[in-house]
C-alpha cells in the first residue's frame, strides 16, 4: 500500500509540474499579444474614458495637471443640455435607430434567403452565385459609397428605372423629409396629435422620433443591405451545410412540408448562426460612420447624422473632446444593452409541460397495443 501511494503522489506531483510548465509557456506566448492589446486598445479606451469625465481642450496630455475632472458634465451636455449638442444627439439617434430597425432584420432575412438559394444542390453555377453575391461586402465602402451617390443621383440610374414604371424619382440625397411623414402626408395627416407634438425627448418631438428615415437615409439603408447581406450569406451557409440530411429526411418521413421543414427543423438549428449574423449587424449598423463621412457628412437637414459621425466632428472638427468621448461610451452602452437584449430574446426556452404531454407515450395505449399484438 506505501509503494502504490508513494507511486501515486510522484505521479500527482510530476503532473502538476508539467501542468506549471504548460502555464508559463502558455502565457509566455501570450504576452505579445496582451501586451500590444494592452498597449493599443485597453490604453487608450482607459484614456478616452477619463477624456469625457475630463474638460481636456485636445492640446497636451490628456492626464497633465491642467486638465480637470469635470464629473459627467461632458454626458448631462449631449443627454439633459437643452441645447444645441443634445438636439443633434437626439437627431443622430433617432437617424441610427430607424437605420438599425431596417438594416438588421432586413439584411438578415435576405442573408438568410440567399444562403438557401446558393445552398440547393440542384443549383448549377453556385460557386459563382456565392462569389457574386460576397463580391460587394469585400468592396471598398467608400468606393461603394461613391457609386451609390451616382446611382442615386437626380439624374441617376436608379430615377431612370422608376421612370420607366411612371414614376418620378426623389433627390435623394438632397431630401431630408422622413418617408414615414410622407406616407402619413399622402393620405391627409400633415401633423400628429398634440401628445406627440407638445412632448419631447433629447430635444426632439415625438413625432420627429416617428418621422422615420429620411430619404437620404434610405439611400443608405439599401446600400448597407445591398454590401453586409453577402458576408452573413456565407455564415449562415456555413450552418445550413452542418444541418444533418437524416432530420430533414426524417421530417419528410413525417409528413412535413417544406415550410415546416424550415421553420420547425432548419431555423431552429440555425439559432446561433442568427444570434452571431444579429448581433454582428448592431454592432455594425450602430457604428455607421465611413459612409456617411464620405457620402453626406450629416447633410441634408442633419437627417443623415449618426452617433459616431457627431461623435467625431464634436472631437476633431468642434474640438468638443469631452463631449465626443462621452457620446462614444454612450454609443458603446447602447450596443452592450441591444446585445444583451437580443441574447435574451434568442435564449434557449424550456419546452412547455402542454408540448411535452403531446410526446408522452400513454401506459394504457401501449398495453392495449401490445395486448393486441400478442392476439
Amino acid at each position: 500500500m506505501s509503494l502504490t501511494a508513494s507511486r501515486a503522489r510522484r505521479a500527482g506531483s510530476s503532473g502538476k509540474g508539467i501542468r506549471r510548465g504548460e502555464a508559463a509557456a502558455g502565457w509566455l506566448f501570450t504576452a505579445p499579444a496582451l501586451v500590444i492589446l494592452g498597449v493599443f486598445l485597453l490604453v487608450p479606451v482607459i484614456m478616452a474614458l477619463w477624456v469625457s469625465f475630463s474638460d481636456w481642450s485636445g492640446r497636451g496630455s490628456p492626464l497633465s495637471s491642467a486638465v480637470s475632472f469635470v464629473g459627467l458634465d461632458n454626458y448631462a451636455a449631449v443627454t439633459t443640455g437643452g441645447g444645441l449638442a443634445e438636439r443633434d444627439f437626439g437627431i443622430s439617434l433617432r437617424n441610427n435607430a430607424w437605420y438599425v430597425l431596417l438594416v438588421v432584420p432586413l439584411q438578415t432575412a435576405l442573408s438568410l434567403v440567399l444562403a438557401l438559394l446558393v445552398n440547393r444542390a440542384i443549383l448549377r453555377g453556385r460557386g459563382f452565385f456565392r462569389t457574386a453575391f460576397y463580391f460587394p461586402s469585400v468592396t471598398s465602402s467608400v468606393a461603394i459609397t461613391v457609386l451609390w451617390l451616382f446611382l442615386f443621383s437626380t439624374s441617376g440610374v436608379v430615377n431612370d428605372v422608376l421612370s420607366w414604371i411612371g414614376i418620378n424619382g426623389p433627390n435623394w440625397f438632397n431630401d431630408p423629409s422622413g418617408v414615414v411623414h410622407n406616407a402619413l402626408a399622402a393620405v391627409g395627416i400633415q401633423s400628429g396629435p398634440e401628445a406627440l407634438t407638445a412632448n419631447s425627448f433629447l430635444g426632439l418631438s415625438f413625432w420627429d422620433w416617428l418621422a422615420g428615415p429620411s430619404v437620404a437615409m434610405s439611400a443608405f439603408i439599401f446600400m448597407a443591405i445591398f454590401t453586409t447581406s453577402g458576408t452573413f450569406m456565407l455564415l449562415f451557409l456555413a450552418g445550413l451545410q452542418n444541418v444533418g440530411p437524416d432530420i430533414q429526411e426524417a421530417a419528410m418521413i413525417d409528413g412535413a412540408n417544406a415550410w415546416q421543414r424550415f421553420w420547425h427543423v432548419t431555423l431552429p438549428q440555425l439559432r446561433p448562426v442568427v444570434f452571431t449574423v444579429v448581433t454582428l449587424g448592431l454592432i455594425g449598423c450602430w457604428q455607421v460612420f465611413d459612409q456617411i463621412y464620405t457620402g453626406t457628412q450629416g447633410a441634408p437637414g442633419k437627417t443623415t447624422l449618426t452617433p459616431a459621425f457627431l461623435s467625431y466632428q464634436s472631437a476633431f472638427i468642434s474640438q468638443q473632446w469631452g463631449e465626443g468621448a462621452a457620446i462614444a461610451f454612450i454609443l458603446f452602452v447602447i450596443i452592450v444593452a441591444f446585445t444583451v437584449l437580443q441574447r435574451w430574446v434568442l435564449r434557449e426556452r424550456k419546452v412547455s409541460r402542454r408540448r411535452i404531454r403531446q410526446y408522452e407515450v400513454n401506459p394504457a395505449v401501449v398495453a392495449s397495443t401490445s395486448s393486441e399484438a400478442g392476439r
